[in-house]
């Protein structure tokens, strides 16, 4: 694995942070019919499942706090959130603060060996490649809430 895998991650990070910057606190808790989660859910996913895959939140990382598992681990839902959630503003300043951290991987870091394999995943390399792949979904996931809500709101004003 080289530094390419890093320059990826901080790629799909870049996209990622763009589409943050274009939303209101509104929009991104709007869950449109056909969508299991809102856009909030969204980031927070990929800031709390890239910790969890590169630093081993939460028993290995204390960057996040700890009720993250509970508001935006896989199976989670915004329904099911009980008393406050962070901002959009929070969330984007954790994921930047996520991608410095990533950026200061070592080459001799991505490629060691997994413990055990993840994924069919082997070095922790095709790990953050991985999560590059996880991240790009989610994106995606945004993308289409985005618009939806968006023509939602075209059709009642």
């Amino acid at each position: 694995m080289s530094q390419l895998t890093i320059q990826n991650f901080e790629l799909a990070r870049r996209f990622f942070l763009k589409q943050v910057d274009g939303l209101d606190e509104m929009a991104a808790d709007v869950q449109p019919d056909g969508f299991n989660n809102n856009i909030r859910w969204h980031i927070g996913h990929v800031l709390t499942t890239s910790e969890y895959f590169l630093f081993g939140f939460p028993e290995h990382s204390s960057n996040l706090p700890k009720q993250y598992v509970e508001l935006f681990n896989k199976g989670t839902s915004p329904a099911d959130w009980k008393g406050e959630v962070p901002t959009l503003k929070e969330l984007k300043q954790q994921l930047e603060e996520q991608s410095l951290r990533v950026k200061e991987l070592s080459t001799e870091k991505l490629n060691e060996k997994l413990e055990k394999p993840l994924f069919n995943l082997t070095t922790f390399g095709e790990l953050v490649n991985f999560t590059v792949f996880h991240e790009t979904h989610h994106l995606g996931q945004m993308h289409a809430i985005k618009r939806v809500v968006e023509n939602q709101t075209v059709k009642q004003a």
